[in-house]
């Protein structure tokens, strides 16, 4: 797996390699505003996981998925880690993990 040095270099090459879509993350799901597409746990799958530790402050620590779902939609997903996570059913946490 690739290596990068910033989340924004990560997010363009993860977009040149065909995952365009946002995606946000929702306690049961993950939804796709542009598509107006949920997608479960048993939906998607995670290809790579990059994480980013802020500089100077924990508030900047996050994590970047690259998200494939089952019907070929591609996009990446980006949340914060660490204390500052959000509350997320356990089969998605078992997923993001």
């Amino acid at each position: 797996m690739k290596s990068y040095d910033t989340l924004s270099e990560a997010i363009q090459d993860l977009q040149k390699r065909g995952y365009t879509y946002d995606f946000n993350l929702r306690p049961l799901c993950l939804i796709c505003p542009s598509l107006k597409l949920e997608l479960h746990p048993e939906d998607f799958e995670v290809d790579e996981i990059h994480r980013f530790e802020g500089m100077s402050s924990t508030d900047d620590n996050s994590v970047l998925y690259a998200i494939s779902s089952k019907n070929g939609v591609k996009g990446t997903l980006v949340d914060a880690y660490g204390v500052y996570a959000r509350n997320i059913s356990e089969s998605m946490r078992k997923k993001l993990i």
